[in-house]
């Protein structure tokens, strides 16, 4: 009974890290609708302004060249692909958290997607965060497939004749 203990409170650690995952992306979502019909060009420079930055050095003048080409649609479409996004961990925590079989497969699945990328991020430029990033994305995903395989177990232990 320990391990499955262990086991849940791992599920739920992982849970509530995707949905934080799910709530900050929701609301970056909507801060990115509530920018629809604003003037993106005036609300960036007074960023920069009032961050006392040189709007021409490299990253405010990169800041402030994004906020000009910025439309409606392009915030629109990031507003979208939030919530789509947003609902996706949203509903895997919701299953984690609840020890769903889906929701395990559905977050090693994801997870998984994740690691070439942060893989060839380390070879690009090794830096503590990105080796943290892998590091604890692998470790999720190893834990997820764990979960899997010991369901798996449990399911033909309790599906093979004679034995309860």
């Amino acid at each position: 009974m320990q391990q499955r203990t262990t086991a849940d409170a791992g599920l739920r650690a992982i849970a509530l890290f995707e949905g934080l995952k799910g709530a900050l992306v929701l609301a970056a979502g909507c801060g990115a609708a509530a920018l629809v019909h604003r003037d993106l060009q005036a609300i960036a420079e007074e960023i920069v302004s009032h961050s006392h930055l040189n709007p021409a050095s490299r990253f405010p003048r990169i800041f402030l060249d994004a906020a000009s080409r910025t439309t409606d649609a392009r915030l629109w479409a990031l507003a979208a692909m939030a919530a789509a996004y947003a609902a996706v961990r949203l509903a895997e925590a919701y299953g984690l958290w609840h020890a769903r079989r889906w929701a395990e497969w559905l977050g090693a699945a994801s997870g998984g997607l994740y690691l070439p990328v942060e893989v060839y991020e380390i070879t690009r430029r090794l830096t503590a965060t990105r080796l943290f990033l892998l590091a604890a994305n692998l470790l999720i995903v190893v834990f997820l497939l764990g979960q899997l395989r010991a369901g798996r177990a449990r399911d033909q232990t309790s599906s093979t004749p004679g034995k309860k």
